[in-house]
């Protein structure tokens, strides 16, 4: 559960906009899409790590009340769970590449089983 920005209600996650007030939580109306809300006083710029290292292309900026690409330059771009995915184990990376080139695995297998079958006669 989320919090409304405009009426502060408890509305669903996956709410494309609140039932209360009708205001919109995701954006182009696809609940994959969050949609960044400031408050009435505030603006989102103010607090966004895209407007820090100027790197936003947003044309509202630097007074957007609502954007998609907010990030807020407290928190860290990388999380633990993203951390927790890199790779440890040499048995995992072997796993991932063959996966990866499974093709290019593929056509070296028959090439090496033609090989052996006319090396053979």
């Amino acid at each position: 559960m989320i919090t409304c920005p405009r009426c502060q209600q408890l509305v669903n996650s996956q709410a494309i906009d609140c039932p209360h007030c009708r205001t919109p939580l995701k954006a182009f109306g696809h609940p994959g899409i969050p949609l960044y809300q400031a408050t009435q006083t505030e603006f989102l710029c103010d607090r966004c790590l895209y407007h820090d290292d100027d790197s936003c292309t947003y044309d509202k900026r630097p007074y957007a009340k609502t954007c998609t690409l907010y990030h807020d330059k407290t928190e860290p771009l990388i999380t633990e769970e993203t951390i927790k995915l890199t790779p440890g184990n040499p048995l995992t990376v072997i796993k991932r590449w063959c996966y990866r080139y499974r093709g290019v695995l593929l056509i070296l297998g028959l090439i090496g089983i033609s090989l052996a079958i006319a090396l053979s006669n």
